[in-house]
């Protein structure tokens, strides 16, 4: 059937769903999540949505069930919190300079902790494939993708307009993320709008060589007249023809890497 879904108009049948919020255990640390997973039986792929710097806010709790309404389990971690339990924003400019703060203060070494111990949790759930997960982010969840995309279980990643990828790592003085990418496990896509300020094309061009050089099976999809957080239907920057021709591109990645 045809739906039409934030502005999206794609040909798919959507599954009714359930939400609940668990609370995944990481050691000492318990880490808020917002899950959603098909109501109907079955056994079906984790995916794994990590937030903007404004935390699991509607967003990203909308686009978490969308992954479920089209047949995977997915769940979104807090991964501010160590720094900032239950914080949730919106896109003014007073947000943008708390989500920075707090993103300036997260280390690599605890990001890869937590989204193993989301990847552990998933697999605690019986409805969940034991085969590998998918993951998905968006701003500096963008950036995570990229970095947690070593991890062994994460089978394809996502990562939409993820900032500072070649000339930072959190935590890590000196070091960037890009230098990872020998590591990387699965296949991974990347987006990026070309208007983006606070991602020049050169970086996009030193990622995708990055995968290029270490042969990754990857494809980066540049938008023209796309700006940062373009698949944001919440944001001033929302780009509905880039989201439109994004979306299918990933349910196509996860459905060949996580279903096939």
């Amino acid at each position: 059937m045809e739906v039409k879904q934030n502005n999206l108009k794609l040909k798919m049948t959507q599954l009714n769903i359930t939400t609940e919020t668990p609370v995944i255990k990481n050691g000492d640390l318990s880490i808020d999540s917002y899950l959603a997973m098909p109501e109907k039986e079955g056994i079906f792929p984790g995916v794994i949505v990590i937030q903007e710097i404004f935390g699991v806010n509607e967003h990203i709790r909308d686009v978490t069930r969308r992954f479920a309404q089209q047949g995977y389990v997915a769940i979104a971690p807090a991964i501010y919190q160590r720094l900032a339990p239950g914080f949730e924003t919106g896109y003014t400019a007073e947000a943008i300079d708390i989500g920075k703060r707090y993103k300036n203060q997260t280390k690599a070494d605890e990001l890869l902790s937590d989204i193993q111990a989301t990847i552990d949790y998933l697999y605690t759930l019986p409805q969940v494939k034991k085969n590998g997960v998918g993951t998905i982010g968006f701003c500096f969840g963008g950036h995570v993708v990229y970095l947690v995309s070593t991890l062994p279980e994460i089978k394809a990643s996502a990562s939409f307009y993820g900032a500072g990828i070649v000339n930072w790592k959190p935590g890590e003085d000196g070091k960037a993320t890009v230098e990872s990418t020998p590591n990387i496990k699965g296949k991974l896509y990347a987006f990026f709008g070309v208007e983006d300020a606070s991602i020049p094309e050169e970086q996009v061009d030193t990622i995708e060589k990055a995968l290029q050089d270490n042969n990754i099976p990857h494809q980066v999809f540049r938008y023209q007249g796309a700006e940062h957080g373009f698949f944001c239907d919440q944001r001033g920057s929302y780009n509905p023809e880039a989201s439109q021709d994004a979306w299918p591109k990933v349910l196509e990645l996860f459905k060949t890497e996580l279903l096939g």
